[in-house]
């Protein structure tokens, strides 16, 4: 028996270090908080597109609702994308790839991992230079005189229904490319080997390699 118990703890695979752990349970407490919000996103989406059809066809529709529906497809639609890149439900060309050999399988396979993160990144960056946060912060978060200063108005757009800050809803973009930088170093790392592929049963995939 304890022969047997041994042999089970060699065969064991060693555990990831700290730190790919950390990145994968942040990468994988995002994607459960990403269910969640395209849960409600769909069940808010379908409730306005209902709302709409009722007020029209009873002559008292509502001027906000259309323009509620357009934001909640936008958002769900960031959120969905960056939800399936972690699923590896990205859209991929393999007319070339899948007939490779195993090893320059796994290269094309790290090389378009790397791509997804360096893309990330630069989204990110670019979004913060869009916002300016410490920009806004020295102009004493008064968005005419950030706008006087910067020639950037982000903060005093408005929509044009709702009447809400722009940057309000364009907030999803930065978010999406955080939550896209912390997904795609989280394959990156299950493809170089640091961790096992994640298992994501919840969303009705045996592993992250079923769709892609």
């Amino acid at each position: 028996m304890q022969n047997r118990q041994a042999k089970e703890n060699i065969l064991e695979e060693p555990s990831p270090p700290l730190m790919v752990r950390a990145l994968l349970a942040t990468s994988n407490t995002t994607l459960k908080l990403e269910r969640w919000s395209i849960t409600g996103l769909m069940f808010l989406l379908t409730f306005l597109i209902l709302l709409n059809v009722v007020t029209r066809y009873s002559g008292s529709s509502l001027y906000w609702v259309d323009e509620s529906a357009v934001y909640s497809v936008v958002w769900l639609t960031f959120i969905g994308g960056s939800a399936m890149t972690r699923l590896r439900m990205d859209f991929a060309v393999e007319m070339v790839t899948e007939k490779l050999p195993a090893t320059y399988k796994k290269i094309a396979k790290i090389t378009a991992g790397l791509g997804i993160a360096t893309f990330s990144i630069a989204l990110a960056w670019m979004c913060l230079l869009w916002f300016d946060p410490i920009g806004f912060a020295q102009a004493g978060f008064e968005p005419k005189a950030f706008a006087a200063k910067s020639f950037n108005f982000i903060y005093t757009e408005r929509t044009q229904t709702l009447n809400w800050p722009s940057w309000v809803v364009y907030l999803i973009i930065p978010i999406f490319s955080v939550t896209m930088v912390i997904h795609s170093v989280a394959n990156l790392l299950e493809d170089l080997g640091f961790a096992a592929v994640s298992k994501f049963k919840e969303f009705g995939l045996t592993n992250a390699e079923s769709v892609n």
